[in-house]
């Protein structure tokens, strides 16, 4: 990596690591990704998410690990469905998979030789029998016997851990008051974990890319959708029948966790190396990434904590002589006329409405979108806004200024015009040597 690329690398991770300082991620992985032989990385950046000042917890699964101690056992697993039928010979399997696993965890997590990933990190990992299960009972006609399903979890002593900075570890297993233990699906204690601690993500790691799933597809450039849109896109099995089923319950346990009150879930490849710092410190992440509120991309009225946003977006069409140039002071006084497209946070794309309600018409101006988020109708999405606006006001037409774009205008209904188009006051202020063609639409 160039030493400039690093640098830009890093400015821009900024304002997430200054966003999620404190902040509490749940972080999900199957009994596979376990197995492979990255796995260390992934543990890597876990304590990195640590260290930079998440409050974290683990929750692993074990399927295959399970499937493997049985295999020397002389014993063969049952499933129904995606469910596992636990005996009491396969729990003995369980218990031996699931306590290897979690402490061949832990030993990974406690590393800190120097000149590796986990050096100086100091991580501390705290476990305990936090969660209380129920037996699942008969499915489809069939005990399930000693598979479990969460009943509930001690959210203070996980809670209590965390606040003490330590990363909470959870296992696939949960104990009942009677002194059973219960085989669990990992996904499940995930997302009651989540919705317990109301965290502020909940991460699924998966052994699939999400990316390259048709749902990934639907959600557009950004890899991300809307609660509603998710559970529309799932609603049929076949779309949740390309899935593994892994993947099957992590995707039900990422929408129940989207209704219950967790505000992201993501979805990341375990086989990218380093999707999980690039879903939750990059702005279009690596994964899949379902919200339950509107805001994370939204478009509004324009604020005065909007300018600065605005002006970046200008000042490099200003330079180029795309735009008329505004001082911050004018952008200040003229911004209630301003719509933006924000996301996440970030100012994306803007456009200006003025009016001339004298002459029934409006100027559409100032039109900018960030270079990263172009070429997908952003651009548009902002005039069918001011369109809107213009007929509320009781206005007739549009019109536009332009010395570079005038074929995009004209692509969305707008006509060639010339100064005696334009409102008396704006045509007193036309500039001759500039130049700029006139664009009309009727509304």
């Amino acid at each position: 990596m160039e030493p400039g690329d690093f640098v830009a690398a890093l400015r821009g991770a900024a304002p997430y690591v200054h966003s999620h300082h404190g902040r509490t991620v749940v972080v999900a992985f199957p009994g596979e990704t376990c197995a492979r032989p990255d796995f260390e990385r992934l543990l890597s950046d876990i304590a990195l998410l640590s260290s930079l000042g998440l409050k974290v917890a683990i929750v692993h699964g074990a399927r295959p690990q399970i499937d493997a101690e049985l295999a020397l056992r002389g014993l063969e697993p049952q499933y129904v469905g995606d469910l596992r039928v636990t005996d009491e010979a396969a729990m003995v399997a369980v218990k031996a998979a699931v306590g290897a696993l979690r402490m061949d965890i832990e030993a990974k997590l406690s590393s800190n030789l120097a000149g590796t990933p986990m050096g100086g990190a100091q991580v501390k990992v705290v476990g305990g029998t936090w969660v209380t299960a129920r037996p699942v009972g008969v499915r489809d006609g069939v005990d399930h016997l000693l598979t479990g399903a969460v009943r509930r979890i001690d959210l203070d002593a996980v809670q209590e851990a965390l606040s003490a900075e330590r990363i909470a570890l959870l296992s696939p297993v949960g104990y009942s008051p009677t002194g059973e233990a219960f085989n669990l699906r990992n996904a499940d204690v995930a997302e009651a974990l989540a919705g317990g601690l109301h965290a502020d993500k909940l991460v699924f790691v998966l052994e699939s890319d999400p990316a390259t799933w048709d749902l990934a597809r639907s959600a557009g450039d950004a890899g991300h959708l809307l609660l509603s849109d998710a559970e529309r896109f799932l609603a049929s099995d076949e779309v949740l029948g390309q899935l593994s089923a892994e993947d099957r319950n992590c995707v039900r346990a990422a929408l129940a966790a989207c209704r219950s009150g967790v505000r992201r879930v993501h979805l990341v490849g375990a086989g990218s190396d380093g999707s999980l710092l690039r879903e939750l410190y990059t702005r279009d992440g690596a994964g899949l990434m379902f919200y339950a509120d509107e805001d994370y991309e939204s478009t509004r009225d324009a604020t005065i904590a909007d300018v600065a946003g605005i002006l970046a977006l200008l000042r490099p069409l200003e330079q180029a002589g795309i735009v008329v140039p505004r001082s911050r002071e004018q952008l200040e006084l003229d911004v209630d006329g301003f719509s933006v497209m924000v996301r996440d946070g970030m100012v994306i794309a803007c456009s200006a409405l003025v009016p001339y309600d004298e002459d029934g018409a409006a100027e559409f101006a100032a039109v900018a979108v960030h270079p990263s988020y172009r070429g997908r109708d952003r651009a548009e999405a902002l005039l069918k806004r001011a369109e809107v606006t213009a007929r509320q006001r009781g206005l007739t037409r549009l019109f536009a200024l332009t010395t570079h774009t005038p074929h995009w205008f004209v692509e969305h209904g707008f006509v060639r015009g010339g100064p005696q188009d334009l409102p008396a006051a704006k045509r007193a202020g036309y500039n001759e040597r500039r130049n700029s063609l006139v664009l009309v639409k009727s509304l």
